[in-house]
């Protein structure tokens, strides 16, 4: 019983190739392309935010002029309110220290020539 041993052999032309790398198929831009465009997008935003910046700051300046014009029109209102209220507690202080002798409507309680507002206390 001897038999020849058969030993298996590649078929005719060999098997197929073994892949074993990855085959990634080159797809969408290049990278100079992404970098080119991520630069371009980057100095577009950039240049918007500081056009963004100088329209901000104007805006302030405009805010804070407009401010500096309106401050004699509304110290001229207070000072008017002012008067107007001092003229009204001597004329409610009159009425009501008309019986006191010696009084003198209108005269400071301080001892001083400089000029002193009222003190108003609001009560609800």
């Amino acid at each position: 019983m001897s038999a020849t041993p058969h030993q298996e052999l590649p078929r005719p032309g060999g098997f197929p190739e073994i892949r074993y790398k990855r085959y990634i198929p080159k797809v969408g831009p290049s990278g100079l392309v992404l970098f080119s465009g991520i630069t371009l997008m980057c100095t577009l935003g950039l240049y918007r935010t500081g056009q963004g910046n100088l329209e901000r700051r104007e805006l302030e300046r405009e805010k804070v002029w407009s401010r500096i014009h309106l401050i004699p029109l509304l110290q001229a209102e207070a000072d008017r309110d002012t008067y107007r209220r001092e003229v009204a507690a001597k004329d409610r202080e009159a009425e009501i220290m008309k019986d006191v002798k010696d009084w003198k409507v209108g005269e400071s309680v301080y001892n001083s020539k400089r000029y002193t507002p009222q003190a108003y206390v609001v009560v609800p």
